[in-house]
């Protein structure tokens, strides 16, 4: 069973219920609440109110369509996992075929948006405002146009500035260094969004390895990524790169439950501790799970147990650095960054694929 198909099995009606009457967010993008008396279809932390007797549930929002209800506009269930609005796709489709591109208030507002709206968008979903998204692109086609020893002239017009001393600024401020001195030392972290069928996640690499990974509807999105700026001590800049398409084709195979182990590197960088307790993280096999008590006996320090869990609220590294395959000792899931629906899912997936596995590796046997 894939995540697909996991997505589109509903809990108990009775939990439905439960969680909708606590408006648990914790919820949000495991089921919508469509509204008969109304037409409309929410999250399931929605403010509204409506009876239970007036209410159905849906699995995704493709069958809330189909079924003719419309998007509340009080808690807009489109974003419930990271959905792109149509105008987001269109700028960075835009952006993408011409990198050099200078997008302005007034061209965004051809396109029905409001600068402010973009902002707030780029800022809650990469962690940067958007003029900051768009000068960090035209810098990172700058950078490498200088590593692969393009001139700073051509590099700087190429990218869309217009004034070397601009130029110089502005690469200074995001990469530490001047353009003139980047060819042999110059260092960044490149980030991209990578769809998935839990939303979108920002994905970030440099030339060692993945070093972000991060469901983009994460409360705490824009301080790791100040945090990553600071341990990396470079900057970090939307962009292209092979390891992101690696990885986006092996999460790709993880969710649709043909992928246990990842290839792709890793280059996650904490404290000393923190980084032995991600090295324990990824030992955990695929489809199994363990207390944050044994996560801590393992390293040699079973009564660091909240340091254990700090530790592991702090990995930046979702899905590869797997810390939702640990779970309350009483089997409860517990505190995931991505949200309870999130793990819950995850730990389904992997539970599922193991277990079909396992039966279909017994038929084999009775009848060899």
């Amino acid at each position: 069973m894939n995540m697909t198909e996991l997505l589109n099995l509903l809990p108990p009606r009775s939990e439905l219920e439960r969680a909708f009457a606590a408006k648990d967010s914790s919820y949000d993008g495991v089921f919508y609440v469509a509204v008969k008396t109304t037409g409309i279809f929410c999250r399931p932390s929605c403010a509204s109110k409506p009876k239970l007797e007036n209410v159905e549930f849906f699995a995704s929002v493709r069958e809330c369509l189909f079924a003719g209800y419309r998007p509340c506009k009080r808690c807009h269930p489109l974003n419930a996992t990271g959905t792109h609005p149509a105008w987001v796709d269109t700028i960075l489709s835009r952006v993408e075929t011409s990198p050099d591109l200078r997008l302005k208030g007034c061209d965004l507002k051809e396109l029905g948006v409001t600068p402010e709206r973009a902002r707030r968008w780029f800022q809650q979903n990469y962690g940067m405002s958007f003029a900051a998204w768009c000068r960090g692109t035209r810098l990172a086609g700058a950078f490498m146009r200088i590593k692969k020893g393009s001139s700073l002239d051509d590099a700087t017009f190429d990218s869309g500035f217009e004034s070397l001393s601009g130029f110089r600024e502005a690469f200074e401020r995001v990469f530490g260094d001047a353009p003139g001195r980047i060819r042999d030392h110059g260092k960044r972290v490149v980030v991209t969004m990578i769809d998935s069928p839990l939303g979108s996640l920002l994905a970030g690499t440099n030339d060692d390895g993945i070093a972000l990974l991060e469901y983009t509807d994460r409360r705490m999105l824009e301080h790791n990524i100040q945090s990553l700026r600071r341990r990396f001590e470079c900057g970090i800049v939307p962009g292209q790169h092979p390891l992101l398409e690696q990885l986006r084709s092996e999460l790709k195979e993880y969710f649709e439950g043909q992928r246990r182990e990842f290839t792709v590197p890793l280059a996650a960088r904490g404290t000393p501790f923190q980084d032995r307790v991600w090295a324990e993280l990824r030992r955990i096999p695929y489809g199994q799970t363990i207390s944050y008590d044994e996560l801590a006996a393992r390293i040699g320090q079973p009564t660091a147990q909240r340091a254990v869990a700090r530790a592991n609220g702090m990995n930046y590294v979702c899905i590869l650095i797997p810390c939702h395959r640990v779970i309350g000792k009483d089997g409860s899931l517990t505190g995931y960054g991505g949200g309870l629906w999130r793990k819950r899912l995850l730990l389904e997936l992997e539970k599922k694929t193991t277990g079909t596995e396992i039966a279909a590796d017994q038929r084999a046997k009775k009848h060899a």
